[in-house]
């Protein structure tokens, strides 16, 4: 591997990987598209196909899924933009219009969550919907799209950890990166000479960690024991591999006024409500002798 990187470069040294030019978008007719957003509506995209065809194969009808899908799209974005906001105030108390302005980034993925889900036990009061039924078609598809969003942060040079030199360590030309998610501990292992950071890819990370859930997701959806078992699952699987992945990032949020990242905060706590909930759930319905079946039907299940 070379020591001086191209600004445009990626590299896997120990995988023997080097990228050359990889842009962050394209011109159309003088405009500037970024593949994040080109990646991001594919991940949705595909979500949405998922979803859909879950709901079709348990004979909900699938259109239900492309107008919620709609809201959804709306309201996530505000509420990335949101959580991102409020734990970092810092930059946009000053210059509140700068708050409207997405270009520049400023995305978080928690926010996008909370407002879906929101978003979903609104529509299915409307439509008079089951919200842990609707949920557990739509948790699959979440994860897909999350999946497939991350790379988006990959063509950014974002979402990196601490130093590495692990198996899958990542090297970034300095000037590709915010210097603001450059840490100490990254600083100091820059050697001289080069131009470059070495860093866990902790976008992949999360992507690989999602991709087993998904996969776990999908084997074990015809088996589940109660309505709302796959959402819990959503929650406590993301939410741990959430939680040991933000403790590496350089860019993670904080609580005001501590060190403490908030997203692994609420991912900690996640998972420890969800394995906690089935838990007492499953306890719960073999104490009444119901099975899987019998139990998506009772009203405490709705």
């Amino acid at each position: 591997m070379q020591d001086i990187m191209d600004v445009k470069d990626i590299a896997f040294p120990h995988l023997g990987i080097y990228l050359r030019n990889v842009p962050r978008g394209f011109n159309v007719f003088g405009f500037q598209i970024a593949f994040y957003g080109v990646i991001i509506g594919l991940g949705i995209f595909c979500g949405i196909l998922l979803a859909a065809h879950i709901a079709k194969k348990e004979q909900l009808n699938p259109d239900l899924i492309w107008d919620f899908a709609i809201y959804a799209i709306v309201f996530s974005i505000i509420g990335a933009r949101i959580y991102y906001v409020i734990f970092r105030w810092d930059l946009y108390r000053d210059d509140l219009l700068s708050i409207f302005n997405t270009r520049k980034g400023g995305l978080a993925i928690y926010g996008a969550v909370i407002a879906a889900f929101i978003t979903l036990w609104i529509y299915c009061k409307v439509k008079k919907l089951s919200f842990l039924q609707i949920a557990d078609i739509c948790v699959p598809a979440l994860v897909l799209g999350q999946i497939i969003g991350r790379w988006g942060n990959f063509m950014n040079r974002e979402v990196f950890g601490e130093y590495t030199d692990n198996l899958l360590a990542m090297r970034l030309p300095i000037d590709a990166v915010r210097s603001s998610d450059i840490s100490e501990g990254i600083a100091s292992h820059i050697i001289e000479g080069t131009n470059y950071i070495q860093v866990h890819p902790t976008f992949l990370y999360e992507g690989l960690w999602n991709l087993a859930l998904l996969l776990f997701m999908m084997a074990y959806r015809q088996h589940k024991k109660f309505r709302g078992e796959m959402w819990l699952l959503y929650l406590g699987g993301y939410g741990l591999g959430r939680a040991w992945i933000e403790g590496i990032r350089t860019d993670t949020l904080f609580i005001p006024h501590t060190t403490t990242a908030v997203s692994q905060v609420l991912a900690a706590v996640l998972f420890v409500s969800a394995l906690t909930a089935d838990f007492v759930i499953r306890i719960r319905l073999n104490k009444r002798g119901l099975i899987a079946d019998k139990a998506e039907n009772t009203p405490e299940n709705e």
